[in-house]
């Protein structure tokens, strides 16, 4: 499967987790771009979540991510099917960051042009964040 279709796939995979729990989100559309989804929350404030869709078991590419910038009010969703991607009965292993927290966990490559997080780093440092869909509540 495509990278692009993983992508896509985790957004809508994401989408569907938020309105199961009844938040108010819109998915965005577009490539390469850094919101994939809006929430509102109460009709008074919005966050906004770049999602991340991994099929293997390493590097989340992190490129486009400021991971320098004060964002309050944004998350990223870490999936990963871990090679699994088109098993239906799957269910994802899922991350869900603050954007704030990322620069903690960012892994930089020598040469500087590449920038991520690796899964077992968030699976070895970010255990408060697997499945804690909550953290989007108490914004």
């Amino acid at each position: 499967m495509k990278g692009y279709n993983t992508n896509l796939a985790s957004e809508y995979y994401v989408l569907s987790m938020l309105y199961r729990q009844g938040f108010d989100s819109y998915i965005t559309l577009g490539n390469k771009k850094g919101i994939d989804i809006i929430l509102n929350l109460n009709n008074e404030k919005q966050l906004t979540i770049d999602v991340k869709g991994l099929q293997g078991t390493t590097l989340f590419p992190l490129d486009n991510v400021d991971d320098q910038a004060d964002k309050p009010n944004h998350f990223v969703v870490f999936l990963s099917f871990l090679n699994k991607m088109s098993d239906p009965l799957l269910l994802p292993e899922i991350y869900v960051l603050p954007h704030n927290v990322l620069k903690e966990l960012m892994y930089h490559n020598p040469k500087g042009n590449r920038k991520g997080i690796n899964l077992s780093m968030l699976r070895s440092n970010a255990v408060a964040y697997r499945n804690n869909w909550e953290i989007l509540k108490i914004v």
